[in-house]
């Protein structure tokens, strides 16, 4: 922004309450327009995006190359904007409104937890399923891991709690996991199961399941009414 002093304006809208982001159906985050172009979308940014289905700037985290790339994208989608050819921004970033990433059904999956015993879909089959992706550099993801224990407690066996970190190292995550409630499922995600779930463009996601293993709720971000969402969708699950 301060390239263009007094031209541009920087907005940051929270996901869930975004207009634009509603108006071109972008069910994650984050996404990035200029004016009202959509020039990036979640899936641009994934961690484990690859082949056909990776994003223009994945892997993102830990890859200056990228993260050059996009910088170099938006100054130029900016630049086009202010010298009034949107028309070319628009060509460029076709509308793809109405494309969703979200999966449909608990995928079939296979890790081993911090306790190295088999992590798997058949393990919670017949259950009420949440997953929470995270990543020990995310703030938030703390805040959530902690209410998670406190989740297990008040559902128990009615509700599988899965958390999968990603992007981050052993020591680090066992080091979170061995501060918090034992009686989560705690497992290092691979690029594989990752993509099963959807691909996982940002932290913290939250996926819920019902016992047939139906999505029944996406939740990405943390938006101060996170919990209660969750807790509240849940409450009808396992009733």
């Amino acid at each position: 922004m301060a390239k263009y002093p007094g031209r541009v304006k920087f907005v940051n809208e929270n996901f869930g309450s975004s207009p634009l982001a509603e108006r071109f159906g972008v069910q994650r985050y984050p996404a990035v327009f200029v004016d009202d172009v959509l020039i990036a979308r979640p899936r641009d940014f994934g961690f484990f995006g690859e082949g056909e289905k990776g994003g223009r700037y994945s892997p993102w985290v830990k890859n200056p190359q990228n993260q050059a790339k996009f910088q170099a994208d938006l100054t130029r989608m900016i630049d086009l904007v202010l010298a009034g050819k949107k028309d070319e921004v628009s060509r460029e970033r076709p509308d793809t409104t109405g494309q969703s990433d979200q999966i449909t059904a608990l995928p079939n999956f296979a890790l081993t937890d911090l306790s190295g015993h088999p992590l798997s879909q058949e393990q919670v089959a017949g259950r009420v399923v949440l997953v929470e992706f995270w990543a020990t550099w995310c703030p938030p993801c703390r805040a959530t891991l902690t209410w998670l224990g406190g989740l297990k407690r008040k559902y128990g066996d009615n509700v599988a709690i899965l958390a999968l970190a990603v992007e981050s190292p052993e020591d680090k995550v066992r080091a979170t996991a061995g501060s918090l409630s034992p009686e989560i499922r705690w497992a290092i995600s691979d690029a594989k199961t990752a993509r099963a779930f959807g691909d996982i463009v940002a932290v913290p996601t939250m996926l819920l399941f019902d016992r047939s293993g139906k999505t029944a709720r996406a939740l990405y971000g943390a938006p101060p009414d996170l919990h209660e969402q969750a807790e509240k969708t849940l409450d009808v699950l396992v009733k």
